[in-house]
């Protein structure tokens, strides 16, 4: 893979195609599709089959209908009305996306779904959903919810059945990783998953997460944007060879030789079919409830299966990276520090003066990861942030919003790279000029508290919710805080939001030797600026028996020029130093005289 393959960053793309004057008329359209199948409400989720991060285009309903782009949400479609549900990461973009004379917003943090959707369905009347978008989890919800209210029945999808130009299945090239990228062999995974199915003492399970079936099987592909991921299921029996269930597309006679003796492979049209055989054998099957489409449940149960609900048995042996994961995570994180340190010192130099974009800063920051040739993509949309739109959490510039930024205005960058040998994820904030005693009091708080994060020592057991007040700490005792988490698990060369670990409250999994996770406190003041800064590390075990502590993955400077340093501690400045010394010394051998000597000066002792 070369850099050619790394895709420009696209800011006039479906998002901006979609027009909030489309939303009536596609409104008017679903609702007929909606008579005709005899429905009074239909749900619209963000997710696809796979509840990916990314979802393919022809997989974007929510969008199609009513604009709205985000990574997250739901509509729901009534007789007389619509409704968006979105967290509060999104209660700015939706409305700006949407025609809010037809959809009306709705901020929803809850767990389950809100109340108010029983507003959009008749008192009972029928309220439709795609089986295969929605999980058992989510079904059981709706119905504990609603059930009282309207009746609740699956239903073939119908945006589907207006969405005349919906674009088709993506097909990819597959790819699959060397024992030097992996580390195992996809064979003894498969024997590992399969021991864990025996103590389970279920008979098969089911996997529908393209990580997982990815790390599984050792490949990757191309089917989504920033993930290099393969969209597709398994199964994966107590004995014997898993089956690969891909788009006939997909499957190539090399896929067949390169998986032969490892997996099956079958077309997707025939899972139904031998989900069903499961069944029909009276077989005891685990499927995850918090990810498996619904329509795979409802197969199984009604074909005789027992099912098992339990997590993807998947999840926590691909969070834990072996040595040739966290070396391969070592390598790109270099690669990335070199381009980091490109990038820095051209923005350090050109920022002063005025005159760049958004837009701008998104893309000289990716021509020099492009320099790399094994870098294929970027792990997820930039946030480039500038002066007030930093606090704005998971800011995306488009051509409509974006902004020049202002000498003496703070910028936040939160970037990442896919690079072939690991999967990178940062955010710096940056100083253009004169900074406020508030802005450094701010920052330092940060700082302290990622620092303290980085420095902890922890006895096994602990998880990551446990952990999440050390980097709180610091803007608590000045009554601010953040919201969202400090941190998640990041992928090897897979997604770089991965779970079932993190840090922050919602992580209740213990860490594990090989854990990799971001840790990114911040601080927002609406309308003015936004501070994070994030650097990726690995769990690792401790000098102290029975303790794990941290190992730092990135290696980029911290902007000096905004810490208050009368607020840092010797311990905290002793750290920041040894970070810089080790960011030049491995960086600075790999960069020309010009940015060597930058880096000397953003890296030198406090």
């Amino acid at each position: 893979m070369t850099a050619s393959s790394f895709p420009p960053a696209v800011f006039q793309s479906f998002e901006e195609k979609v027009d909030p004057a489309n939303v009536a008329p596609r409104l008017n359209a679903l609702r007929a599709a909606m008579t005709k199948a005899g429905v009074d409400a239909f749900l619209i989720p963000r997710a696809d089959a796979h509840r990916g991060e990314s979802v393919p285009a022809g997989d974007a309903r929510l969008a199609y209908v009513t604009g709205f782009t985000g990574s997250a949400g739901m509509a729901i479609v009534g007789p007389d009305k619509a409704g968006l549900f979105v967290d509060s990461r999104y209660t700015l973009q939706a409305p700006a996306q949407t025609d809010t004379d037809k959809v009306d917003i709705h901020e929803w943090l809850g767990a389950g779904y809100s109340p108010d959707l029983s507003s959009y369905v008749p008192k009972g009347g029928t309220l439709a959903y795609d089986p295969w978008l929605h999980t058992p989890g989510e079904v059981r919800s709706l119905s504990e919810q609603l059930g009282e209210h309207c009746t609740i029945v699956p239903h073939a999808n119908l945006v589907d059945a207006i969405w005349s130009d919906r674009p088709g299945a993506p097909v990819s090239p597959i790819e699959f990783l060397g024992h030097n990228r992996a580390g195992q062999s996809a064979g003894e995974k498969i024997i590992a998953i399969q021991a864990s199915l025996g103590t389970d003492k279920a008979d098969a399970g089911v996997l529908t997460l393209p990580e997982s079936i990815c790390w599984l099987l050792n490949m990757r592909g191309r089917d989504v944007p920033n993930t290099p991921f393969v969209l597709g299921f398994a199964i994966v029996p107590r004995s014997g060879q898993p089956t690969l269930y891909l788009d006939a597309a997909k499957i190539t006679n090399d896929l067949r030789t390169t998986l032969k003796g490892v997996a099956h492979i079958a077309t997707t049209d025939t899972l139904t079919r031998d989900l069903a055989g499961l069944g029909s054998a009276g077989k005891t099957v685990l499927i995850d409830p918090s990810t498996a489409p619904a329509a795979i449940a409802t197969t199984l149960r009604e074909a005789g299966a027992k099912l098992l609900e339990k997590r993807d048995p998947v999840l926590l042996p691909k969070a834990v990276k072996n040595d040739a994961e966290l070396a391969g995570m070592r390598e790109a994180h270099t690669l990335d520090g070199v381009a980091l340190a490109k990038f820095l010192a051209w923005f350090d130099a050109t920022a002063p003066k005025g005159g760049l974009t958004e837009i701008g800063i998104v893309t000289a920051l990716e021509a020099f990861r492009r320099e790399e040739e094994t870098c294929v993509d970027a792990s997820f949309d930039t946030i480039s942030g500038a002066g007030p739109n930093g606090a704005i959490v998971h800011y995306r510039v488009t051509t409509k919003t974006d902004r020049t930024l202002k000498p003496g205005e703070i910028m936040l960058v939160d970037s990442g790279a896919q690079y072939l040998s690991g999967t990178t994820d940062i955010t710096r904030t940056l100083s253009t000029g004169p900074t406020t005693p508030e802005q450094r009091d701010r920052f330092t708080r940060v700082l302290k508290g990622m620092i303290a994060i980085t420095q902890a020592r922890f006895p096994k057991g602990t998880s990551g919710a446990q952990l999440d007040i050390l980097a709180r700490q610091f803007l608590w005792q000045d009554g601010v805080t953040y919201n969202h988490g400090t941190g998640h698990g990041v992928g090897a060369y897979l997604g770089v939001h991965e779970g079932p670990i993190g840090i922050a409250s919602r992580y209740p999994t213990p860490l594990a030797a090989g854990n990799v996770l971001s840790n990114e406190p911040g601080y927002y003041k609406a309308g003015e600026y936004g501070i994070r800064i994030e650097n990726l590390i690995i769990v690792q075990d401790s000098s102290f028996a029975g303790f794990y502590d941290f190992e730092t993955l990135t290696l980029a400077p911290i902007d000096r020029r905004l810490i208050e340093v009368t607020l840092l501690s010797p311990t905290e400045r002793d750290w920041l130093n040894a970070y810089h010394q080790r960011v030049f010394e491995e960086i600075g051998p790999k960069v020309d005289a010009t940015v060597r000597n930058w880096l000397q000066t953003a890296t030198a002792a406090l």
